[in-house]
This record gives structure tokens, C-alpha cells and sequence, in this order.
């Protein structure tokens, strides 16, 4: 799958705000320190995705899927191996490196990782202040307090004197929201800023980014394994796999009516509080070894309705409603008998042989409970 459908009412004169096409990153394996011949993680594998302006486009996937990757080509802190990145419609060249910088900004995961901790909280959103040049109407302390005001850390004297050592897990990673918003960016990068903080302080960072694209009119990409906070927060859900796109389209629709097995294998394990009985996860073994993937569908040794067309050929991406689509053969309407006999498949965990699938659906893939609740129970 290449491709995400464009779900939002843009107009077609108006380009993206960020768009990247057939994105793709392979690393070298190292042993030893050195490089084993042809050895190669494929990362991620001919990627093409849309962020909408002052949209909320989420990208979910396990650990291991490749969306850190994305979010970090993205950003331009890796080097794609192939691929290209568009602003505004125009295509990223090499040398406009600060320039892309003040546009596109990037929240880590960590964020005591990010912030230096021989530095004080001044002193972090000073700096970026000083690269790209301050407003000469403002000074340096008005700034840096205007920014921790809109992270909602304030009075802004309790915070710029303190060391992040000194600050609580969400106080920390909104200074480095507040760091990444001092050069007026338009489009945010946030690569799993709720993950490392504690269950009862997510939300608060998750309506703090909803309120800069409401207030602000930020384009925002929400990386997270977290498939329930992505239907909370994002318009459009794009799941990845194995270092590929498998499903994308409406948060609501993708959460509630999922298109792929691993998508419904993502929600099955999602917590839910009405659940009254054990979750029923829709697969088998652990994610594939990246530097030989298997061939067709990468999700083929884990399906429970795999096809003998899944091993053979990568899926297309299939349009299974409007804006909704999914790189999954079970929606596809020309296969032969040959093709759709069920796939002997194997553990590729333990390696064991666990027998045919239980055969194919092709109307749909069958229903799973989402476990995630409304986006309408936001407010």
C-alpha cells in the first residue's frame, strides 16, 4: 500500500502541508563493525502519506513497525534511501535544511532524553530562539514566557529557573512541546510524546495538542502504538506493519469497521472497560524479521485468514469505502479458486506448523470489538 486517501475537505487547488511520496529507508546490518554484504533492515518500504493543513493524521503500528522511522524522515533527522518529501507542494531540497526547520518541527518521545540536564528550562527554549531569530517586539524573557504560557506552565517564573530533573514527566515534555513551538512551525512531528508519561497525565498533553491545532491551526502527525488515544485525538488513522502501510482512512470508520486483520489485531488488545469477557487477538507469533521479510503480505504468517495469493503477491491498496482503504486480498473481487485456497501457515515465533487458516472471507473481514470508545466523548 502507497498510498492515503485524502479524507478531509481540502481544496484541490490547495496543496498538502506535508506530503511525502514512496518514502523508503533500508539501514545496513552491522556485525563486528562491519557491514555484511547485501544485508539490509527494510525499515520502511515505499511509503507515501498526506498530513493535511491543520489536520490531526495519526500513524499506529507496534513497536518495530517502522513509524519512528517515518516521523524522523519526515522531520529530515534520517536520510530517506529513496523517496521524496514535499512543503507546501514543492519538493525538499538537500541544502534548505533551516528553513525546513522553522516549518516542520519534531517532539521526541522522551523527554527527559531530549532536554539537557545540565541546563536550565530558560535556557532550552532560549536557544532555539537565538538559531532562528526572535521577534524584536518581544524580549527574551517575554518570549520565553509567552511559550511555557502556551503549554500551560505558568506563572512562567516558577519554570524557566528549574532543571528538567526538577519537573514532572508531563511538565518535561511540555517544555519540549513549548521548544518545538519557538520558531513557529506549521506543522508539529510528535513521535509517541504520551508514552512515557503516566496514564493520568496523557490526556492532558493530548488535549494540548488538539488546542494547537484548534487555536493555532497546526498541522499535526500523532505517531503512537496506541490505536484507542489515535481515534481520540487524530481525523485520519494510518496503520503500519512490518515497515508498511496497510490500512489508513477516517479515525471513527478505521476504528470502528477496520479493513485489515492486524488493525482489528490492534483493537482486539486495546483495553476496553464494557469488555466482559477476555479480549479474542486475532493472530499468531511476532512481527517478521525486517531484513527478509516474507514475500506478498507481510501479515501472511500471522493471519488467521490467509490465502494462498497472501504469500505469493503484496496487496494492493483496495478501496473498501470512501476515503477507507486497505492493502488486504480479502477485499479484492477477481480471485481465482487457486488463489483463495487457505494458506498452511507457521508460528513464526516457535516455528511451528499450525495447520490452514480457517479459510477466506471475502465480503469482509469479519468484526472485532474496538474497545475505544467515541471521538465524541472528547469534551
Amino acid at each position: 500500500m502507497t498510498s492515503v486517501a485524502a479524507v478531509l475537505d481540502t481544496p484541490a487547488q490547495q496543496a498538502p502541508a506535508l506530503e511525502a511520496r514512496h518514502l523508503t529507508k533500508h539501514f545496513p546490518v552491522r556485525a563486528g563493525g562491519l557491514v555484511a554484504r547485501g544485508a539490509l533492515v527494510h525499515a520502511v518500504e515505499d511509503i507515501s502519506l498526506i498530513l493535511p493543513r491543520s489536520g490531526i493524521t495519526a500513524v499506529v503500528g507496534e513497536s518495530g513497525s517502522g513509524k519512528s522511522t517515518l516521523a524522523r524522515m519526515l522531520a529530515r533527522l534520517i536520510t530517506p534511501t529513496s523517496g521524496s518529501i514535499f512543503l507546501d507542494g514543492a519538493e525538499v531540497r538537500a541544502r534548505a535544511r533551516r528553513g525546513y526547520a522553522r516549518a516542520v518541527q519534531m517532539v521526541l518521545q522522551d523527554p527527559f532524553s531530549s532536554l539537557n540536564p545540565v541546563h536550565n528550562i530558560g535556557y532550552h527554549l532560549a536557544r532555539p530562539l537565538k538559531v532562528h531569530g526572535l521577534d524584536g517586539s518581544r524580549s527574551m524573557d517575554e518570549a520565553i514566557a509567552g511559550l511555557l504560557d502556551r503549554v500551560s506552565l505558568s506563572p512562567a517564573g516558577q519554570f524557566t529557573g528549574k532543571f528538567p530533573h526538577e519537573l514532572s514527566g508531563g511538565q518535561r515534555q511540555r517544555v519540549a512541546i513549548a521548544r518545538a513551538l519557538a520558531v513557529r512551525p506549521r506543522i508539529l512531528l510528535a513521535d509517541e510524546p504520551v508514552s512515557m508519561l503516566d496514564v493520568s497525565i496523557r490526556l492532558g498533553i493530548l488535549n494540548l495538542l488538539a488546542g494547537l491545532r484548534e487555536n493555532d491551526g497546526l498541522t499535526i502527525l500523532y505517531v503512537t502504538h496506541d490505536i484507542a488515544s489515535a481515534r481520540y485525538l487524530a481525523d485520519v488513522i494510518a496503520v503500519m506493519y512490518a515497515g508498511q502501510l496497510i490500512e489508513s482512512g477516517p479515525a471513527a470508520r478505521v476504528t470502528d469497521e477496520p479493513a485489515h486483520p492486524y488493525t482489528q489485531l490492534l483493537l482486539s488488545a486495546a483495553p476496553d472497560p464494557d469488555r466482559t469477557q477476555p479480549p479474542s487477538l486475532l493472530g499468531r507469533g511476532a512481527p517478521p524479521n525486517l531484513i527478509s521479510p516474507p514475500g506478498g503480505c507481510r501479515f501472511h504468517p500471522r493471519c488467521p485468514h490467509a490465502m494462498a495469493v497472501c504469500a505469493a503477491e503484496r496487496p494492493p491498496a483496495i478501496t473498501v469505502a470512501p476515503g477507507h482503504e486497505g492493502a488486504c486480498w480479502l477485499h479484492a473481487r477477481d480471485l481465482t479458486a487457486a488463489q483463495s485456497l487457505p494458506l498452511k501457515t507457521t508460528d513464526v515465533s516457535t516455528g511451528a506448523d499450525t495447520g490452514p487458516g480457517p479459510g477466506p472471507n471475502p465480503g469482509r473481514v469479519p468484526d472485532t470489538e474496538p474497545g475505544t470508545g467515541s471521538r465524541e466523548e472528547k469534551s
